[in-house]
């Protein structure tokens, strides 16, 4: 059956909305905290992939979110053929009001209201009663819809709510004015039958169920945050919600891209039409993990570099026959392609610039287009062989450093078997640049000393990795550092040929995504 949203007009019936938290959900995970600028750069990269609606974040959680939503909203937000932009809240007057402020400069505001209506979490942490829980749902919804004709309503560990309650809190929000419904699986607890029994439930027994999209947001505590997402859609749902590499609170919310891929590969079983253009899965997954410092494990589903790896004789026979013996997709239709070399030490700028429009780089600025093509060239000068992603690792590299408070200048390392090493290491603080020698037990160790004497922190180091960016003994190193300063958690990655340098560099990006995540204060109880 049609439906017709304020915001879609009249959706055919085999329209899917996809909704994308990355820069909601997926960053309140710990570590996963973006800047102003990162968030700004994979709200593009979203709004290209085809995302129907792009939660852009809490609004009233911080200044910073504050901005971080209007920033997007002015931006892809004002398209009118970009997304749907969305700010959650909670069931509160101010949480509605800074939403509704956050999102004036957008052509297709979304507010996003979410209580709570399981038993448990009513009684322990709303601490209020159903009555008052309805009456809430009332009142907060009628004040969103003052606001926008696209308001979501959602009942947060709506899985493990009462089937009589839930249909009269969905009812609740739907006479009020919601557009769309949405139950999450807050929780990750339910199976795919209880959630294709939930939504069929609901559907039949709320009046004014045909009026509205209903939504599934699960989350991946058990691992079925996917499975139970494509049991939604069969049991009805209109729009799924889910994230870039399935980030998100604890173990992560259902991944955008395997569901995508899911309805592509297997439309006798989901007969949906998603907008999302496939072939630029990978690269924004890749995009989101130079921006977090989390790279996929290698044999994640879609996105992971082994996901079309054979290594058994019988599969990379049948492969080299015929592809499909083994393959049930192409690696194009997600954009995958085999690393080349493409430039060398010989390579001018303009060369270089087109490469980097080739690799989706087409926006980088004139300064950091000078200092990515410097980094190149010295790159070219140690590596006998430059590959693809050799130089994505080194642009990402730049481009997402414009405006850190400290930047890496130079590194002098001295180490060995015969004395203790010593690093003399220089940094640009706030535009002052300043030199430290130290000492360690290694060198990356007096190189970190050599950081913490420039620019002296309480943060504690958490993790240290090192992986290669490509293969040979000539490969650039992508180091990620994880830092924990008072429950604050972030992670910085770098690449180098030279892997204490990368070390340096990957520290110091997380120094400055720690001093940002300073600045955030968010309130208590932000919904998953």
């Amino acid at each position: 059956m049609s439906i017709t949203h304020p915001s879609f007009g009249k959706l055919d019936d085999d329209r899917i909305i996809i909704f994308d938290t990355t820069l909601r959900d997926g960053e309140q995970s710990p570590g996963f905290s973006m800047n102003l600028k990162e968030k700004l750069r994979m709200a593009e990269a979203l709004a290209e992939l085809g995302v129907d609606v792009m939660e852009a974040g809490f609004a009233i959680a911080s200044v910073g979110d504050f901005e971080s939503v209007k920033a997007i909203a002015e931006t892809v937000g004002r398209r009118p053929d970009g997304p749907v932009i969305a700010s959650l809240g909670r069931h509160a007057r101010a949480d509605i009001l800074r939403s509704a402020e956050a999102l004036k400069p957008a052509a297709r505001p979304r507010i996003h209201i979410v209580i709570a209506t399981s038993d448990l979490h009513m009684e322990h942490k709303l601490r209020m009663t159903r009555e008052e829980v309805l009456e809430s749902i009332t009142t907060h919804v009628t004040l969103a819809r003052q606001h926008t004709d696209d308001v979501e309503w959602s009942a947060e560990d709506g899985s493990r709510s009462d089937d009589d309650f839930l249909c009269r809190a969905v009812e609740a929000a739907i006479r009020a004015g919601a557009t769309t419904i949405n139950i999450p699986d807050t929780v990750g607890y339910a199976m795919p039958a209880d959630i294709a029994r939930m939504f069929t439930m609901l559907r039949n027994r709320v009046p004014g169920a045909e009026k509205v999209i209903f939504s599934a947001h699960n989350h991946n505590d058990l691992g079925m945050a996917v499975a139970n997402t494509i049991a939604a859609l069969q049991a009805g749902v209109r729009q799924v919600e889910c994230t870039i590499n399935g980030i998100g609170e604890r173990a992560g919310n259902a991944a955008l891209e395997e569901i995508a891929m899911a309805m592509r590969t297997r439309p006798d079983i989901v007969s949906a039409k998603p907008r999302i253009v496939t072939e630029k899965i990978l690269k924004t997954s890749k995009l989101l993990s130079t921006i977090t410092g989390f790279d996929v494990q290698p044999n994640k589903a879609i996105v992971g570099r082994n996901a079309f790896a054979h290594e058994s004789g019988i599969h990379q026979d049948g492969v080299l026959k015929h592809a499909g013996t083994y393959e049930i997709m192409t690696p194009q239709s997600i954009g995958w392609a085999r690393s080349s070399l493409v430039l060398g030490k010989h390579s001018g700028r303009a060369a270089f610039r087109d490469k980097l429009k080739t690799l989706g780089y087409g926006d980088v600025g004139d300064n950091q287009l000078n200092d990515a093509f410097r980094r190149f060239k010295d790159l070219a000068d140690r590596k006998k062989v430059v590959f693809d992603d050799d130089i994505a690792a080194l642009v990402d590299d730049e481009v997402m450093r414009g405006n850190d408070r400290i930047k890496f200048v130079s590194l002098d390392l001295r180490a060995g078997s015969k004395a203790p090493p010593k690093a003399e290491l220089e940094l640009e603080i706030d535009g002052t640049t300043t030199l430290a020698t130290a000492t360690g037990d290694g060198p990356v160790d007096a190189c970190f000393n050599a950081i913490h004497a420039l620019f002296p922190h309480e943060a504690t180091l958490t993790l240290y990795s090192v992986g290669a960016v490509t293969e040979g003994t000539d490969a650039q190193a992508r180091v990620t550092v994880r830092l924990e300063e008072n429950g604050k958690m972030v992670d910085g990655q770098g690449a180098d040929t030279d892997t204490i340098v990368a070390s340096v560099r990957a520290y110091v990006h997380a120094l400055n995504k720690l001093i940002v995540k300073r600045e955030r204060t968010e309130p208590a109880a932000i919904p998953a």
